[in-house]
């Protein structure tokens, strides 16, 4: 006999751990516009089987509410079911023993606030509220509503051009997109469920790069009206392109040398050549899209001007401006912002970084962006000094893993305090305090001042990339409507100003600094209402008869990720970083999708939007 063993997992609990993960697939999967009432439900049910059934409030109380909610669903329950579970919820809440019984009773909670109109909607009219707009969870996901298990298809049968043919019916800009869009699509791919989400973004960039030349639709019979686009970056192109296609006369007012916005003064050539940004703007004006640069809307001409002249008028002017961080010291000699500084290599003004020592200070997307570029400036050392987690980032991860890998030294929990000058006015170093993470509020982890004492970062040039703002002065003081900075506008795009008709703003204006991929949907939007304003209702299709649907694909297979060239070698110039996939590779790769279009809802709902 011995006083103790070795603890091995037994086949049943090996099964369990096996069934979590496919549980967190399924979870991760999980389309869009599901009944939140009859998950909140599931998800309960989960959390009772976990309860260990010492506490009453937990293995009784999480019991009743289930039955609960149960009622509701089932068409039995009454309002004042509803407040019963918020009271039942609240007692399991400050009562339960552990974790398991208070945070499943909070996530009740949760949804009570966050969804009662559907709990609601259950008691009163015995139905759902929710709706599967799109069932197809990739096209549902994507702002734009490409056609994804369309081309995907293509890709696989190799009939590339038809590919690149599908994705212009909602995305003017496939080559951009495959090169740099964040791919929402991913987010929900049912193939998840087997495996690894479908790598759509690369499958995307893969049918540009072997389709060769892809003439553009015909455009409709000219219909002599005017619109005016008042910024040339992802939004008004894309406006402009539907537009044209729909036989209006378009021209481009745009403020800098060239257009592409943020395509390229936002983001550097290693990610978005700019050659490629090229051909395709020089594509999308081939259809006799007319432009003037060098011309800031709002001074000359104005609005009004504008208007008196064209039938319509779209913003999509982008966040082009910086912001200030607000320390002591920030107006050095060598602070810089991103903004500034990735406008300048846009217009292929390169600095010399040779031999400084520079620290970033930022954690999102244009924070990495000009931390990797300072290395290819030849900075002899880059740091990037962040207040929060490295986890807590907003950057895409392979961004900060790109950044790191190339040199960049990431200091997280760092809040800057204020800058160092030297007598001459120039920065001397950066002085931050370290940072303990703190409580969460609203889902994020706050950092709070340690203990620790301040550290100095002995620096020669402090690059600041906090976040863009929006420049709606000149517009405000025409009328437009603007709020907290941003142009109010309608989700249809309308601005509703007070002296002024048929006026229409989309993208970062509105939102915020947000995604390539939302400005271009923002203008598809805004074409469409904008050609219903002046009286039409063209229709935007195209004709591409898909394969069809296959039954072998449902072999586990896992994912294929993008491969890129080794660091040292990249670090050395703005060449693009990341490789293509190979034809086998695409083609494999492209055979894992479940076609989602015509199996699961898609066979209900017909899974394709053809027209719009």
């Amino acid at each position: 006999m011995s006083r103790l063993s070795i603890i091995t997992s037994n086949k049943a609990q090996t099964t369990v751990e096996s069934l979590y993960k496919d549980l967190e697939r399924r979870i991760s999967a999980s389309p869009p516009g599901l009944c939140p009432v009859d998950l909140a439900s599931s998800f309960l049910k989960l959390c009772h089987s976990q309860s260990c059934g010492k506490c009453v409030p937990c293995r009784i109380g999480l019991g009743q509410l289930q039955d609960l909610l149960e009622m509701v669903l089932d068409g039995e329950g009454t309002m004042e079911t509803i407040d019963l579970i918020e009271k039942t919820a609240k007692n399991i809440f400050y009562s339960a023993d552990c974790a398991i019984g208070y945070e499943a009773a909070n996530m009740v909670l949760k949804g009570l606030r966050g969804f009662r109109d559907d709990f609601e909607e259950h008691v009163l009219r015995h139905r759902c509220k929710c709706e599967l707009y799109q069932p197809v969870p990739c096209v549902s996901q994507c702002p734009a509503g490409v056609d994804i298990p369309g081309y995907v298809a293509l890709v696989a049968e190799g009939r590339y051009g038809d590919a690149v043919r599908l994705i212009r019916k909602d995305n003017p800009l496939p080559a951009v997109c495959g090169l740099i869009c964040e791919h929402p699509c991913e987010v929900r791919c049912r193939r998840t469920l087997i495996d690894d989400p479908v790598n759509i973004r690369g499958l995307k960039r893969f049918a540009v790069d072997h389709a060769g030349d892809v003439p553009l639709p015909v455009p409709a019979a000219p219909t002599g009206k005017k619109v005016a686009v008042i910024g040339g970056g992802p939004g008004g192109l894309s406006a402009a392109y539907y537009l044209t296609l729909m036989g209006h006369q378009v021209t481009i007012f745009e403020q800098r040398k060239k257009l592409g916005g943020m395509l390229r003064y936002g983001i550097p050539n290693y990610r978005l050549p700019r050659e490629e940004l090229d051909r395709e703007i020089e594509q999308i004006l081939s259809l006799g899209i007319r432009v003037q640069t060098g011309v800031t809307v709002g001074e000359s001409p104005s609005i009004v001007d504008l208007r008196k002249e064209y039938d319509a008028v779209y913003i999509a002017i982008g966040a082009h401006t910086d912001r200030k961080i607000g320390i002591e010291g920030e107006d050095a000699k060598g602070v810089i912002s991103a903004v500034e500084l990735l406008r300048g290599i846009g217009d292929g003004e390169m600095p010399d970084f040779t031999g400084k020592s520079i620290v970033v200070i930022g954690g999102g997307n244009v924070a990495m962006d000009v931390a990797r570029s300072a290395v290819r400036l030849g900075a002899e050392r880059v740091r990037i000094a962040y207040r929060r987690r490295s986890v807590d980032m907003t950057a895409m991860p392979e961004e900060v893993e790109g950044a790191v890998e190339e040199g960049c030294e990431l200091l997280d929990l760092h809040a800057p305090l204020r800058i160092e000058k030297d007598a001459e006015g120039n920065v001397a170093a950066l002085w931050v305090q370290p940072q303990i993470i703190g409580p969460m509020k609203n889902g994020r982890p706050t950092p709070e001042n340690s203990s620790e004492e301040e550290v100095r970062l002995a620096c020669d040039i402090v690059l600041v990339a906090i976040g863009q703002g929006i420049d709606s002065r000149l517009f405000e003081k025409q009328g437009i409507p603007v709020k907290r900075g941003v142009i109010d506008a309608l989700n249809w795009s309308g601005v509703n100003a007070k002296d002024i008709t048929g006026v229409f703003a989309g993208g970062d204006c509105v939102t915020g600094p947000a995604t390539v991929i939302r400005a271009i949907a923002a203008g598809k939007v805004a074409a469409a209402n904008i050609d219903e304003f002046l009286g039409y209702q063209h229709l935007i299709s195209v004709d591409v008869e898909l394969p069809q649907v296959r039954l072998d694909d449902r072999k586990n297979c896992a994912r294929i990720n993008m491969k890129e060239r080794q660091a040292a070698d990249r670090a050395k110039d703005f060449e693009l970083v990341e490789c293509g996939m190979t034809c086998e590779e695409a083609n494999q790769e492209a055979r894992r999708c479940l076609r989602c279009d015509h199996f699961g809802y898609g066979s209900f709902k017909g899974g394709r939007t053809e027209q719009w």
